[in-house]
């Protein structure tokens, strides 16, 4: 009976992480910390559709986001279980980080 609210919290989790754009998100954060702008321009889709997948993302506890100026910069959660044991299997996706690469980043 104690476990079932984990088991619950465990059930979210792996719903969020079964969106194949969250998981590209969770890649893209792999060692660095992206604002917003950065992640729309990778992903090919608009503010407020990176911003619903953010908010999952923080809800379930797998990113961690700051506010700098105007903008949230988002980056993974140091210390969450699951992302401690599934990141290093996670693949790079190339197309992304060639995109990241050649994005013009936030504006200052």
């Amino acid at each position: 009976m104690g476990s079932e609210p984990r088991i619950e919290e465990m059930a979210e989790e792996f719903k969020v992480l079964g969106d194949k754009t969250r998981l590209r998100i969770l890649s893209l954060l792999e060692g660095r910390e992206l604002c917003v702008c950065d992640l729309t321009e990778v992903l090919g889709i608009s503010q407020p559709g990176v911003s619903q997948h953010m908010r999952r993302l923080r809800q379930a506890g797998f990113v961690h986001e700051r506010r700098g100026g105007q903008w949230i910069y988002y980056s993974l959660t140091m210390g969450n279980p699951l992302l401690d044991l599934l990141m290093p299997t996670f693949p790079m996706v190339e197309e992304d980080e060639e995109r990241l690469a050649r994005a013009k980043g936030c504006p200052t």
